[in-house]
Protein backbone atom coordinates (compact mmCIF):
# COMPACT_ATOMS: atom_id res chain seq x y z
CA UNK A 1 0.00 0.00 0.00
CA UNK A 2 1.15 3.17 -0.99
CA UNK A 3 1.83 6.12 2.02
CA UNK A 4 1.73 9.08 -0.86
CA UNK A 5 -0.58 11.65 0.60
CA UNK A 6 -2.54 14.14 -2.26
CA UNK A 7 -4.75 16.79 -1.64
CA UNK A 8 -8.28 16.60 -2.68
CA UNK A 9 -8.56 18.02 -4.89
CA UNK A 10 -5.26 18.14 -6.38
CA UNK A 11 -4.70 21.88 -7.60
CA UNK A 12 -4.28 21.84 -11.35
CA UNK A 13 -0.87 20.46 -12.74
CA UNK A 14 -0.21 23.97 -14.34
CA UNK A 15 -0.98 26.07 -10.92
CA UNK A 16 1.67 23.68 -9.95
CA UNK A 17 3.86 24.37 -12.07
CA UNK A 18 3.23 28.50 -11.31
CA UNK A 19 3.74 28.06 -7.90
CA UNK A 20 7.33 25.89 -8.60
CA UNK A 21 8.28 28.72 -11.03
CA UNK A 22 7.52 30.91 -7.98
CA UNK A 23 9.33 29.07 -5.61
CA UNK A 24 12.64 29.54 -7.89
CA UNK A 25 12.59 33.59 -8.80
CA UNK A 26 14.41 35.79 -6.45
CA UNK A 27 17.42 35.72 -4.02
CA UNK A 28 17.73 31.60 -3.61
CA UNK A 29 14.99 29.17 -3.65
CA UNK A 30 11.66 28.41 -1.89
CA UNK A 31 12.86 24.74 -0.83
CA UNK A 32 10.07 24.21 1.69
CA UNK A 33 7.63 25.09 -1.11
CA UNK A 34 8.85 22.81 -3.38
CA UNK A 35 8.62 19.87 -0.92
CA UNK A 36 5.52 20.87 0.05
CA UNK A 37 4.31 20.59 -4.02
CA UNK A 38 6.35 17.41 -4.99
CA UNK A 39 6.31 15.13 -1.90
CA UNK A 40 2.10 15.30 -2.12
CA UNK A 41 2.11 14.32 -6.20
CA UNK A 42 1.15 11.31 -7.15
CA UNK A 43 3.27 10.23 -10.59
CA UNK A 44 0.57 10.90 -13.38
CA UNK A 45 0.33 15.02 -11.56
CA UNK A 46 3.91 14.80 -11.68
CA UNK A 47 4.65 13.95 -15.26
CA UNK A 48 1.87 16.46 -16.15
CA UNK A 49 3.61 18.81 -14.02
CA UNK A 50 6.69 18.37 -15.92
CA UNK A 51 4.80 19.09 -19.91
CA UNK A 52 3.24 22.47 -18.05
CA UNK A 53 6.48 23.49 -16.82
CA UNK A 54 7.72 23.33 -20.48
CA UNK A 55 4.97 24.51 -21.95
CA UNK A 56 4.75 27.88 -19.37
CA UNK A 57 8.40 28.19 -19.21
CA UNK A 58 10.34 26.89 -21.74
CA UNK A 59 12.69 24.81 -19.60
CA UNK A 60 12.62 21.42 -18.11
CA UNK A 61 11.69 21.03 -14.92
CA UNK A 62 14.00 18.86 -13.68
CA UNK A 63 17.25 20.58 -14.98
CA UNK A 64 16.12 23.64 -12.81
CA UNK A 65 15.78 21.60 -9.84
CA UNK A 66 19.17 20.25 -10.74
CA UNK A 67 20.11 23.97 -10.52
CA UNK A 68 18.17 24.93 -7.37
CA UNK A 69 18.42 22.51 -4.88
CA UNK A 70 21.08 20.61 -3.36
CA UNK A 71 22.83 17.33 -1.66
CA UNK A 72 20.47 14.38 -0.41
CA UNK A 73 17.67 16.29 -1.57
CA UNK A 74 18.50 17.26 -4.90
CA UNK A 75 18.99 13.35 -5.35
CA UNK A 76 15.59 12.12 -3.89
CA UNK A 77 13.98 14.78 -5.47
CA UNK A 78 15.61 13.95 -9.15
CA UNK A 79 14.86 10.40 -8.89
CA UNK A 80 10.92 11.35 -7.63
CA UNK A 81 10.20 13.27 -10.76
CA UNK A 82 11.32 10.22 -13.09
CA UNK A 83 8.76 7.13 -13.84
CA UNK A 84 9.94 3.61 -12.28
CA UNK A 85 11.63 2.69 -15.22
CA UNK A 86 13.25 5.33 -15.67
CA UNK A 87 14.30 5.61 -12.02
CA UNK A 88 15.55 2.06 -11.88
CA UNK A 89 17.87 2.27 -14.36
CA UNK A 90 19.32 5.86 -12.43
CA UNK A 91 19.48 4.23 -9.59
CA UNK A 92 21.35 1.44 -11.18
CA UNK A 93 23.67 3.34 -13.27
CA UNK A 94 24.60 5.05 -9.87
CA UNK A 95 25.31 1.70 -8.46
CA UNK A 96 27.12 0.12 -10.93
CA UNK A 97 29.29 3.51 -11.34
CA UNK A 98 29.52 3.64 -7.64
CA UNK A 99 33.38 5.28 -6.25
CA UNK A 100 34.93 4.12 -5.10
CA UNK A 101 33.31 0.82 -5.26
CA UNK A 102 30.87 -1.38 -7.39
CA UNK A 103 27.79 -0.92 -5.19
CA UNK A 104 27.27 -4.95 -5.00
CA UNK A 105 24.33 -4.57 -2.73
CA UNK A 106 22.16 -1.95 -4.51
CA UNK A 107 22.57 -3.13 -7.68
CA UNK A 108 21.39 -6.73 -6.47
CA UNK A 109 18.49 -4.60 -4.76
CA UNK A 110 17.21 -3.09 -8.06
CA UNK A 111 17.52 -6.56 -9.81
CA UNK A 112 16.57 -9.25 -8.52
CA UNK A 113 13.97 -7.84 -6.66
CA UNK A 114 12.26 -6.90 -10.23
CA UNK A 115 9.72 -8.50 -12.40
CA UNK A 116 10.48 -9.65 -15.72
CA UNK A 117 8.47 -7.15 -17.14
CA UNK A 118 10.45 -4.26 -15.30
CA UNK A 119 13.27 -5.62 -15.83
CA UNK A 120 12.89 -5.63 -19.77
CA UNK A 121 12.19 -1.35 -19.62
CA UNK A 122 14.97 -0.99 -17.40
CA UNK A 123 17.23 -2.67 -20.05
CA UNK A 124 15.43 -0.08 -22.40
CA UNK A 125 16.17 2.70 -20.64
CA UNK A 126 19.23 2.10 -19.50
CA UNK A 127 20.44 1.24 -23.57
CA UNK A 128 19.13 4.17 -24.70
CA UNK A 129 20.85 6.84 -21.93
CA UNK A 130 23.91 5.16 -21.43
CA UNK A 131 25.24 1.44 -22.75
CA UNK A 132 23.86 -2.25 -22.69
CA UNK A 133 22.90 -3.06 -19.11
CA UNK A 134 24.31 -6.74 -19.66
CA UNK A 135 27.71 -5.01 -20.67
CA UNK A 136 28.52 -2.72 -17.26
CA UNK A 137 27.11 -5.99 -15.27
CA UNK A 138 30.36 -7.78 -17.03
CA UNK A 139 32.56 -4.78 -16.85
CA UNK A 140 32.27 -4.35 -12.96
CA UNK A 141 30.45 -7.49 -10.97
CA UNK A 142 32.39 -10.91 -10.52
CA UNK A 143 32.20 -14.12 -10.02
CA UNK A 144 28.94 -15.94 -9.20
CA UNK A 145 27.62 -13.15 -8.56
CA UNK A 146 28.15 -11.54 -11.80
CA UNK A 147 26.64 -14.64 -13.49
CA UNK A 148 23.75 -14.58 -11.24
CA UNK A 149 23.08 -10.70 -12.12
CA UNK A 150 23.61 -12.09 -15.78
CA UNK A 151 21.49 -14.94 -15.92
CA UNK A 152 18.56 -12.75 -13.69
CA UNK A 153 18.23 -9.89 -16.33
CA UNK A 154 17.98 -12.92 -19.43
CA UNK A 155 15.79 -15.06 -18.07
CA UNK A 156 11.88 -14.89 -18.65
CA UNK A 157 10.49 -15.98 -15.46
CA UNK A 158 6.76 -17.64 -14.94
CA UNK A 159 4.65 -15.44 -12.64
CA UNK A 160 1.83 -17.28 -11.83
CA UNK A 161 0.76 -18.97 -9.12
CA UNK A 162 0.99 -22.42 -9.91
CA UNK A 163 3.77 -25.03 -8.68
CA UNK A 164 5.18 -28.16 -9.81
CA UNK A 165 4.91 -30.24 -6.81
CA UNK A 166 7.60 -32.72 -8.04
CA UNK A 167 10.07 -30.56 -9.30
CA UNK A 168 9.61 -28.54 -5.65
CA UNK A 169 10.67 -31.78 -4.26
CA UNK A 170 13.79 -31.93 -6.57
CA UNK A 171 15.07 -29.07 -6.18
CA UNK A 172 15.20 -29.10 -2.30
CA UNK A 173 16.88 -32.82 -3.07
CA UNK A 174 19.20 -31.10 -5.01
CA UNK A 175 20.08 -27.95 -2.43
CA UNK A 176 20.48 -30.64 0.23
CA UNK A 177 23.73 -31.92 -1.27
CA UNK A 178 25.32 -28.93 -2.93
CA UNK A 179 29.20 -28.40 -1.75
CA UNK A 180 30.27 -25.08 -1.01
CA UNK A 181 32.83 -24.37 -3.89
CA UNK A 182 31.69 -26.63 -6.21
CA UNK A 183 31.48 -24.25 -9.27
CA UNK A 184 28.85 -26.78 -11.17
CA UNK A 185 26.47 -26.56 -7.98
CA UNK A 186 26.58 -23.20 -8.31
CA UNK A 187 25.76 -22.92 -11.90
CA UNK A 188 22.27 -25.19 -11.10
CA UNK A 189 21.81 -22.92 -7.69
CA UNK A 190 21.97 -19.72 -10.03
CA UNK A 191 19.65 -21.57 -12.41
CA UNK A 192 17.41 -22.72 -10.02
CA UNK A 193 17.08 -19.07 -8.73
CA UNK A 194 17.17 -17.12 -11.88
CA UNK A 195 14.36 -19.32 -13.76
CA UNK A 196 12.02 -20.81 -10.68
CA UNK A 197 8.48 -18.45 -10.32
CA UNK A 198 7.86 -16.75 -6.73
CA UNK A 199 5.07 -19.00 -5.86
CA UNK A 200 7.72 -22.25 -6.88
CA UNK A 201 10.47 -20.31 -4.37
CA UNK A 202 8.07 -20.03 -1.55
CA UNK A 203 6.94 -23.65 -1.97
CA UNK A 204 10.30 -24.30 -1.76
CA UNK A 205 11.09 -22.86 1.21
CA UNK A 206 8.39 -24.49 2.35
CA UNK A 207 9.27 -27.99 1.56
CA UNK A 208 12.88 -27.37 2.42
CA UNK A 209 11.67 -26.59 6.06
CA UNK A 210 9.41 -29.88 6.39
CA UNK A 211 12.32 -31.99 4.89
CA UNK A 212 15.12 -31.13 6.49
CA UNK A 213 13.46 -29.18 9.44
CA UNK A 214 16.11 -26.18 8.59
CA UNK A 215 15.63 -22.92 6.72
CA UNK A 216 16.30 -22.43 2.96
CA UNK A 217 18.28 -19.19 3.83
CA UNK A 218 20.44 -20.58 6.47
CA UNK A 219 21.42 -23.77 3.97
CA UNK A 220 22.16 -21.45 1.21
CA UNK A 221 24.18 -19.36 3.40
CA UNK A 222 25.82 -22.36 4.58
CA UNK A 223 27.15 -23.29 0.79
CA UNK A 224 27.44 -19.25 -0.42
CA UNK A 225 29.26 -16.39 0.38
CA UNK A 226 29.30 -12.70 -0.67
CA UNK A 227 27.36 -10.98 -3.30
CA UNK A 228 26.31 -13.90 -4.09
CA UNK A 229 25.21 -15.34 -1.09
CA UNK A 230 22.93 -11.56 -0.65
CA UNK A 231 21.76 -12.10 -4.61
CA UNK A 232 20.11 -15.71 -3.73
CA UNK A 233 18.57 -14.20 -0.51
CA UNK A 234 17.45 -11.26 -1.98
CA UNK A 235 15.43 -13.17 -4.87
CA UNK A 236 14.23 -15.89 -2.04
CA UNK A 237 12.98 -13.16 0.51
CA UNK A 238 11.47 -11.05 -1.87
CA UNK A 239 9.59 -13.88 -3.59
CA UNK A 240 8.02 -15.01 0.32
CA UNK A 241 7.77 -11.02 1.60
CA UNK A 242 8.98 -7.97 0.08
CA UNK A 243 8.42 -5.63 2.53
CA UNK A 244 10.54 -7.42 5.08
CA UNK A 245 13.28 -7.64 2.94
CA UNK A 246 13.22 -3.75 2.61
CA UNK A 247 12.74 -3.16 5.63
CA UNK A 248 16.07 -5.15 6.52
CA UNK A 249 17.67 -2.85 3.91
CA UNK A 250 16.88 0.29 5.58
CA UNK A 251 17.75 -0.89 8.21
CA UNK A 252 20.93 -1.40 7.25
CA UNK A 253 21.10 1.77 5.59
CA UNK A 254 20.45 3.88 9.07
CA UNK A 255 21.96 1.58 11.36
CA UNK A 256 25.71 2.48 13.27
CA UNK A 257 28.02 4.94 12.66
CA UNK A 258 26.30 7.56 9.33
CA UNK A 259 24.07 6.66 7.48
CA UNK A 260 24.10 5.18 3.53
CA UNK A 261 21.61 7.78 1.98
CA UNK A 262 21.59 6.40 -1.06
CA UNK A 263 20.04 3.51 -0.26
CA UNK A 264 17.84 5.16 2.14
CA UNK A 265 16.70 7.78 -1.50
CA UNK A 266 16.50 4.59 -3.15
CA UNK A 267 14.05 2.50 -1.17
CA UNK A 268 11.66 5.60 -0.10
CA UNK A 269 11.63 7.06 -3.47
CA UNK A 270 10.68 3.37 -5.64
CA UNK A 271 8.41 2.14 -3.07
CA UNK A 272 6.51 4.97 -1.46
CA UNK A 273 3.87 4.48 -4.16
CA UNK A 274 3.88 0.39 -4.06
CA UNK A 275 4.31 -1.09 -0.62
CA UNK A 276 5.81 1.53 2.00
CA UNK A 277 2.56 1.05 4.38
CA UNK A 278 3.93 -2.65 4.27
CA UNK A 279 7.74 -2.15 4.61
CA UNK A 280 6.54 0.62 8.11
CA UNK A 281 4.52 -2.51 9.58
CA UNK A 282 7.83 -4.90 8.94
CA UNK A 283 9.94 -2.67 10.29
CA UNK A 284 7.92 -2.18 13.54
CA UNK A 285 7.35 -5.52 14.15
CA UNK A 286 11.34 -6.43 13.53
CA UNK A 287 13.09 -3.88 14.77
CA UNK A 288 10.52 -2.69 17.05
CA UNK A 289 10.67 1.16 16.30
CA UNK A 290 8.73 2.95 13.77
CA UNK A 291 10.58 3.47 10.56
CA UNK A 292 9.05 7.35 10.83
CA UNK A 293 11.49 8.34 13.73
CA UNK A 294 14.20 6.28 12.55
CA UNK A 295 14.34 8.55 9.38
CA UNK A 296 13.83 11.42 11.81
CA UNK A 297 16.86 11.07 13.79
CA UNK A 298 18.85 10.00 10.87
CA UNK A 299 18.04 13.02 8.62
CA UNK A 300 17.57 16.59 8.84
CA UNK A 301 16.43 19.57 6.95
CA UNK A 302 14.38 19.89 3.98
CA UNK A 303 15.67 16.58 2.72
CA UNK A 304 14.09 14.99 6.02
CA UNK A 305 10.90 16.71 5.94
CA UNK A 306 10.77 15.02 2.18
CA UNK A 307 11.56 11.23 2.96
CA UNK A 308 8.88 11.77 5.90
CA UNK A 309 6.72 13.77 3.67
CA UNK A 310 6.54 10.18 1.20
CA UNK A 311 6.56 7.38 4.34
CA UNK A 312 4.04 9.60 6.74
CA UNK A 313 0.90 8.01 5.25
Amino acid sequence: MSTLTVPSPQPSPREDAQNLHRAFKGLGCDTGAVVNILAHRDASHRDHILQEYETLFSHDLRKVLADELHGNLKKAVLLWMENPAERDAIALRQAIKSVPLFDARGVTELICTRTCAQIRQIKQVYLSKWSSLEDDIKSHASGDHKRLLLAYINTTRYEGPEIDALLVESDANFIRKVKAGSSSDEAVLIELFTERSRAHLVALRSAYFTMYQKDLRMAIKDVTSGSFKNGLSAILQCAENPAKYYAKVMRKAMRGLGTHDTAVIRVVVTRAEIDMQEIKVEYQKRFKKPLVDVIHSETSGHYRSFLLALIAG
